[in-house]
């Protein structure tokens, strides 16, 4: 248990800030990395390519939809990565900070996703950032936008799916995190516009999407391919 922690705070990307912050609470407690570690050990599927032409299959069951949620964290870690590493034009020290933030949060998901999944864990995937412009405010907080509002209606999407008590509790505190961050963008775009109709519906509710319709937005931004034909449908 103690190395599966310390491998998430050990990323040479993690800002110092966020060293000093308690990893936990962004990604839930103990219990919840003891039970996803157990299940991964039982879990037999191989999330290797190994030929398969639809791509990197996530798997089944609850471990498939983790490596769902692990798939779309590098897709905003490494997102958030480019952000802090060329910062476009004309960022306000406060803007900075927030996106310092968000990168932090993102990787602390997607390193606590790679830990505890581990042998299972899908590999490294591949980004395609060539349709934004990093040096422009608008093309940066406007993908920020459309990646933040993906992440939180593809959690909602897959919370009925999920079997596993601890994994349900898991998620909850993750896209928690992650609808903190869609308002925040949105209001960094246009003050007062976090929850406006475009992400919640006619109930107060969050918008949810399933993981077919969710990857094929991601796979805009994504060279590698990923096989979700083992994803639970109900």
């Amino acid at each position: 248990m103690k190395s599966t922690i310390q491998s998430a705070f050990q990323s040479d990307q993690f800002s110092e800030g966020m060293q000093r912050r308690n990893f936990l609470k962004y990604i839930g407690g103990t219990v919840s990395v003891m039970a996803v570690a157990a299940a991964c050990k039982k879990d037999n599927n191989n999330n290797n390519n190994n030929g398969n032409n639809k791509g990197i299959p996530l798997g089944s069951d609850d471990i498939g939809i983790l490596n769902y949620a692990y798939a779309l964290e590098q897709l905003e870690a490494a997102f958030y990565v480019q952000v802090i590493s060329t910062l476009y034009s004309g960022i306000t020290a406060t803007e900075q900070s927030y996106l310092t933030d968000i990168r932090d949060h993102e990787i602390a998901h997607r390193e606590f996703f790679k830990s505890a999944l581990g042998a299972k864990a899908i590999p490294a995937l591949e980004v395609d950032f060539s349709s934004i412009d990093f040096g422009s405010r608008d093309s940066v907080l406007g993908t920020a936008k459309a990646f933040e509002d993906l992440g939180v209606s593809a959690y909602n999407g897959a919370g009925h799916l999920i079997k596993d008590g601890n994994y349900l509790l898991l998620a909850g505190k993750i896209v928690s995190v992650e609808a903190r961050h869609a308002a925040t963008i949105r209001d960094m775009i246009s003050n007062g516009s976090f929850a406006d109709n475009t992400v919640i519906d006619g109930n107060g509710l969050d918008k949810s999407r399933l993981p077919g319709e969710v990857l094929t937005i991601a796979s805009t931004y994504l060279k590698s391919k990923i096989d979700a034909s083992g994803l639970p449908t109900s």
